[in-house]
């Protein structure tokens, strides 16, 4: 995961705010959630419940680790299902594993995970993860959670009853975000194999927690970069984000098809303000191209060397380093003494 950034000098700037799941994960703290994925990794027919945003990671790499044809059964709370539809890396991550049949996702109505007030099971558990043979939950006051476990007996067995109880009791659940094969398949048609290739490895790359839905560099910022470095119309990456076109897409919002088949990652129209801030921090231009009628198109042009010549499995370090940097009322990079415009990179390339 990656902390929280102070900005330009540190003298004024406040720090970059941190991804929803990010605070996630640091609630529970990276030692409950190794262990949380020690302990699952390896076994079959894992049930949990209970199961918040901030150990789904960690429930995700155990899954990985494990060689079962059989799908693990995980029960979140409405909130933690909730927060995947904002969660770029997390919810696409999680929304593979369902559609590959990996993970079956439900979510318990009713149960909170938030302030320690989640109903319990016959075990007097609340967040428990039960295979035939062994129960782990989690127990303790907040600033001191722990993983315990028990094995063999009736005890497990009643445990493991009363977890499946609770699973079977819950609503199947669905990702507010797309899986990653359907939107990188939606990516190569919308736009191209190079734009797609890029979104791939900044998936594999990043970490979790690393970007989100709200804060100073959010996944929008992140794509419309990524757009900006191959040319892209701002039309058709808002089409992709938004879903259009893709499967379900324009007829779902005529009232026919299924909305759910749509790979739509934000509402397009969000896209305008993180566009905006890219011009502002000098990083992309926004080109008015005529296309018939109607008002004109705007085609994306990365303008800044280092965005140019990053990886892109580094566009987001570079965007994070720019924005770091302090800004004028207006939004434009604050300048020094003497600083001068940057030339477009058409300019310098003559």
């Amino acid at each position: 995961m990656v902390p929280p950034t102070g900005g330009g000098d540190g003298a004024d700037e406040p720090p970059i705010e941190p991804s929803e799941v990010a605070v996630a994960i640091d609630e529970y703290g990276e030692g409950l959630a190794d262990a949380v994925e020690s302990a699952l990794a390896g076994r079959s027919g894992v049930v949990a419940v209970g199961v918040p945003l901030g150990l789904l990671p960690s429930v995700l790499a155990a899954r990985e680790r494990t060689d079962d044809d059989a799908p693990w059964r995980v029960a979140c709370p409405p909130s933690a299902v909730d927060a995947l539809e904002r969660a770029f890396v997390l919810g696409t991550a999680v929304a593979e594993a369902v559609a590959e049949g990996s993970i079956e996702l439900r979510v318990i109505a009713g149960e909170r995970d938030s302030d320690g007030l989640l109903p319990t099971d016959a075990a007097g558990r609340s967040l428990a993860f039960a295979t035939p043979d062994r129960v782990d939950a989690v127990a303790g006051p907040r600033a001191d959670r722990t993983l315990v476990s028990e094995t063999g007996g009736e005890r497990t067995a009643a445990a493991l009853r009363a977890v499946t109880t609770r699973f079977e009791a819950a609503t199947p659940a669905t990702v507010g975000m797309p899986s990653r094969t359907r939107l990188l398949a939606a990516a190569r048609e919308v736009l191209d194999d190079r734009f797609a290739d890029d979104v791939a490895a900044v998936l594999d790359a990043l970490d979790y927690g690393a970007v989100g839905r709200t804060g100073t560099v959010t996944d929008r910022t992140l794509l419309i970069a990524l757009a900006a470095r191959h040319d892209h119309l701002f039309r058709d990456l808002r089409r992709w984000v938004d879903g259009e076109g893709s499967e379900g897409g324009e007829e779902s919002e005529r009232g026919e098809g299924n909305p759910a088949d749509r790979v739509a990652i934000a509402p397009g129209q969000e896209l305008t303000a993180d566009r905006r801030a890219l011009v502002g921090r000098e990083l992309i231009e926004s080109i008015k191209v005529p296309m018939g009628p109607g008002r004109p198109q705007f085609r994306l042009r990365a303008v800044d060397e280092a965005l140019l010549r990053a990886e892109p499995t580094e566009v987001f370090s570079v965007l994070r380093g720019r924005f770091a940097l302090p800004v004028d009322e207006d939004g434009t990079l604050r300048r020094g003494p003497g600083g001068e415009g940057r030339r477009p990179v058409w300019d310098r390339r003559r």
